[in-house]
């Protein structure tokens, strides 16, 4: 049994309150926790008597304009240890922040801050989710399971494959039917296997009819024990298309094998515009326009993304009436570079391997060169459209419509977001860009993530939010907030824009004061 499910079976939301118990309100199963003791989601404590959040409160610091490098900050009052602090402007996060749930409270930190003459408000709140879920690439040609097969995670079902995409296979894993809609099982293990994920950890996954993958954001796959090291430089038509100048005047025919697109060079537009003779080549596969041939193979682990092992299976008779000949030389290539063969006709017009010579050695290394490193991409997704608004303003359809009006800026743990067109507040996040940590979960079951909403000050009083309720980030640092958690001041991600100047931009932008 994983460690998740063991915190679901050892805690009892019925649990009866005794005297060293208190109860618990930050999510829906309500633990009544002893003192010196965390409730099921190991996200609150109770220490001598209050509910306190364990893990602290994440203030980003992003560095100055000069791109100075940033050092922990201190809190006001604090003994100053001589080092340079506050160098940069701080974003307060919803990471270790808490919950609006039960949602007629405010959000848990309502922060102004000044940027540029424009006063912004940041809303922070770690909004719990059961419509959620993770889209996940995975960098690699190889098949690893039928559309729509079942993906499961400790035997149990938890999403499915969908459309591959150019050089990579996706995966859809989550959703309220999995966390929810099935048995208790099956809501824990897809519970567990979503919170490794966008924590960036492992996760071993099975496939129905496919293969048993390995998978960890910004991490090569595993695919059956074997580690992906690149994707491919594009089908055998368009490494064709890339590279036939390399190979003219060097061999007389060359075939990119491919699962999707085989290639073949003397008859593509490519070669045709080179001057390309002619070689009599036969494809056993689907022709769809000139050099371009589908359907040579079923997928599999083999060269291209293929189930063959021997390149000269896809081929068919050579026809000397169309230009084959005695030694004629034909180079067979992967759409990696991995796998690569040099044959050349004998009499009876049949390939037969060669040594490989080395004036094809650079081209193929070519291939290889111009073919991006194998990674996983992990993409939370989340919808945030329901009951957390009422933390962020009185009248939540307000914050849905000033953020699909882009006057509201969205970010989850600093990290920016896609916000899906549409009704909704709907988003997703690539997970490595989000501070370490940043997601937990609920045994309900549901994932906990990190969202914030920045927008201007008089947006936020005209949308109906909690003026009452706004503080300063200097206040935040000093006292914290109803938790009592601690506070932390790690560097902002390089690659991520300051949240409020983002959005000082964007509003400036349609015209606003």
């Amino acid at each position: 049994m994983s460690e998740l499910a063991e915190r679901f079976e050892t805690h009892d939301p019925g649990e009866k309150l005794v005297a060293e118990k208190i109860r618990c309100d930050a999510c829906p199963v309500m633990c009544y926790i002893a003192d010196g003791r965390t409730g099921a989601c190991d996200r609150y404590g109770n220490v001598a008597g209050r509910i306190v959040r364990m893990d602290p409160l994440t203030i980003l610091d992003h560095a100055a304009e000069t791109g100075a490098a940033m050092v922990p900050f201190v809190a006001e009052g604090e003994q100053w240890d001589g080092e340079l602090i506050n160098t940069g402007r701080r974003f307060v996060t919803a990471i270790g922040a808490g919950t609006t749930y039960p949602d007629y409270k405010p959000a848990p930190f309502i922060v102004s801050q000044e940027v540029e003459g424009v006063d912004l408000v940041t809303v922070v709140t770690e909004g719990i989710f059961s419509y959620c879920g993770v889209k996940v690439k995975i960098d690699t040609d190889r098949h690893i399971g039928p559309e729509t097969a079942i993906v499961r995670a400790e035997g149990e079902a938890i999403g499915h494959v969908t459309t591959g995409e150019y050089g990579s296979q996706m995966l859809s894993l989550g959703g309220v039917h999995h966390l929810t809609g099935g048995s208790k099982a099956e809501g824990r293990a897809t519970c567990d296997a979503l919170l490794n994920l966008c924590n960036s950890k492992p996760v071993e996954l099975t496939i129905d009819g496919g293969a048993t993958v390995i998978v960890q954001a910004g991490k090569p796959p595993v695919i059956d024990g074997k580690q992906e090291h690149r994707m491919r430089v594009g089908c055998g038509s368009a490494t064709i298309g890339m590279f036939a100048t390399q190979w003219r005047g060097l061999v007389d025919e060359v075939v990119v094998v491919d699962d999707h697109i085989t290639g073949v060079v003397s008859e593509h537009q490519a070669g045709k515009v080179l001057g390309w003779q002619d070689t009599g080549i036969k494809i056993v596969g689907r022709r769809s326009t000139p050099g371009r041939y589908f359907k040579v193979s079923e997928p599999g682990l083999g060269w291209g993304g293929t189930s063959i092992s021997d390149p000269l299976s896809i081929l068919g008779e050579w026809n000397a009436k169309k230009g084959a000949r005695p030694g004629l030389s034909l180079l067979m290539v992967s759409t990696t570079g991995e796998q690569f063969a040099y044959y050349e006709l004998d009499d009876d017009l049949k390939p037969v391997e060669q040594p490989f010579p080395e004036r094809l050695r650079k081209s193929v290394n070519l291939i290889e060169d111009n073919c991006e490193p194998a990674l996983c991409t992990v993409l939370f997704i989340g919808g945030a459209g329901g009951s957390l608004r009422a933390g962020v303003t009185e009248n939540p359809v307000n914050l849905t419509r000033s953020v699909q009006g882009l006057k509201t800026y969205v970010t989850v743990g600093g990290a920016p977001v896609y916000v899906w067109p549409g009704g909704g507040i709907t988003l997703m996040v690539d997970v490595t860009r989000v501070p370490p940590g940043a997601f937990g979960y609920v045994p309900t079951p549901a994932l906990v993530a990190p969202i914030e909403f920045t927008l201007r000050r008089d947006d936020y009083v005209r949308l109906g939010g909690h003026e009452a309720e706004i503080r300063s980030v200097a206040d935040i640092v000093a006292k914290g907030g109803e938790y009592l958690n601690p506070r932390r001041g790690p560097g902002a991600a390089a690659s991520n824009p300051w949240p409020p100047l983002a959005q000082l931009r964007r509003a400036g932008s349609d015209g606003a004061g």
